[in-house]
């Protein structure tokens, strides 16, 4: 193993040397200072976490690309779903081999006509976004012994957006409602909600859908139970009487909404595996394909570290949409920070700086009952009386807070009616 990183990483150091000093460097036997320097560049942790960030990248992008080609891009007709006969529709189904039943019939048909015509776009963006969210999805349905099908699952439920709410409450990826994220040991609080965390979230999910199927030992069952509770659907069963063992057996006696849920997942599918035979394009993913996690064992805002190492903090909130409020609440446990893969080494090297500044960005929530001796967060707090010309900015500044910290902590509603002589609370 260590051999071929070795091996990738070598080729890889080729490549991005071929790229940063053009052609000359494969014919040139010895660069002096620029190689040196050029490969100084490339030797250091910063540099290994680019070469690391790149390989991931590279082999997630060519195995999605693999995938299509060698196992679902068999027939190279390349067709608008209003001319695909229903012939090929189901030629089509039969060639995903998969524990889950995916028949065909004039209800699966609408929904793929919807999923290749009426919604491209949506799935053209899905697509792309699946090379995000698949490989972890899948590894977690593999340990868990799930068929790998499953993944279209949170594709359905949210269309791969693991802050989606919807008018029920139910959120995340999986679309979890509050009481069956608490059952499957999903934390919940002001700050952080782990059924918006994708890899938590998915965990969860694979243990909930384990229990659907050993209660129905029907894949379609199971699926219909996800989506509208097993209560509903040992309601339908009774109803149907004592022949029903799928979902097609019950889907007269199902919920209006839930009667849609398994012809959706076999378009779905459908669509992700033939979308080069619909036109569909892949967009590209609006985030890192490369990502790595750190282990956090002390409050912090993700403002702390968007300031310090320059990472927008648009895309800290993308990795991690757990933390509700940008605050990783680790007061008497660690959490997980994501990161992407070539910012890893940078968040270490100024880790130290990073937590410095939670004084600055939590303030607010550290102040109530805060004693000075604890060493986590060493709060001092100042008075400081207003003296003529003297602006919340200016005050802010001096003292290396926010204009709106001040405000909060002194209850002020107006930015710009100071008095001279009012006192200001300050903590540092």
């Amino acid at each position: 193993m260590k051999k071929t990183l070795s091996l990738l990483i070598v080729g890889l150091s080729t490549c991005i040397a071929f790229t940063t000093l053009g052609p000359a460097y494969a014919d040139t036997p010895n660069l002096g200072e620029q190689e040196s320097e050029e490969m100084q560049l490339l030797y250091t942790p910063e540099g290994y976490d680019s070469l690391l960030s790149c390989w991931y990248e590279q082999n997630i992008v060519s195995s999605f690309d693999t995938f299509f080609e060698d196992f679902i891009d068999l027939d190279s007709t390349a067709t608008l779903s209003s001319d695909v006969p229903d012939s090929v529709y189901s030629a089509r189904l039969k060639m995903i081999f998969s524990p889950i039943s995916l028949g065909y019939n004039e209800v699966i048909k609408r929904y793929i006509i919807v999923y290749t015509q009426t919604k491209k776009e949506l799935m053209g963006r899905i697509i792309g976004l699946s090379q995000v969210y698949f490989p972890m999805i899948e590894e977690e349905l593999a340990k868990a012994d799930l068929p790998i099908e499953l993944r279209m699952l949170p594709v359905i439920e949210s269309a791969l957006n693991p802050i989606a709410v919807s008018r029920a409450g139910a959120t995340g990826l999986w679309q979890f409602m509050y009481s069956t994220g608490k059952t499957y040991g999903l934390e919940i609080t002001s700050f952080i909600d782990q059924r918006r965390d994708p890899v938590a979230a998915t965990k969860a999910a694979c243990r909930f859908l384990k229990d659907l199927y050993g209660l129905y030992n029907d894949w379609t069952l199971a699926i219909a139970a996800y989506n509208c509770g097993p209560g509903n659907v040992n309601k339908a069963l009774k109803r149907a009487g004592e022949g029903a063992k799928t979902f097609w057996d019950i889907y007269p006696y199902l919920p209006r909404e839930t009667r849609g849920y398994m012809p959706s997942f076999v378009a779905a599918t459908y669509a992700y595996m033939f979308h080069k035979q619909h036109q569909i394009e892949v967009c590209a993913p609006p985030l890192p394909l490369s990502s790595d996690t750190i282990t956090i064992s002390r409050v912090m805002h993700l403002q702390q570290i968007s300031s310090t190492i320059d990472i927008p903090i648009e895309t800290l909130r993308e990795l991690n949409p757990q933390y509700k409020l940008d605050i990783i609440p680790a007061v008497d446990k660690s959490y997980a920070l994501t990161l992407p893969q070539y910012d890893i080494t940078r968040y270490l090297e100024h880790e130290t700086e990073i937590q410095a500044k939670d004084t600055v960005y939590l303030a607010q929530y550290l102040k109530p009952n805060t004693d000075p001796s604890d060493r986590q967060f060493n709060i001092t707090s100042l008075t400081y009386r207003v003296k003529s010309g003297d602006t919340l900015g200016a005050i802010a500044r001096r003292y290396g807070v926010t204009v709106s910290q001040i405000m909060q902590w002194n209850n002020l509603k107006n930015a710009n009616r100071l008095r001279i002589g009012q006192l200001l609370e300050i903590y540092r």
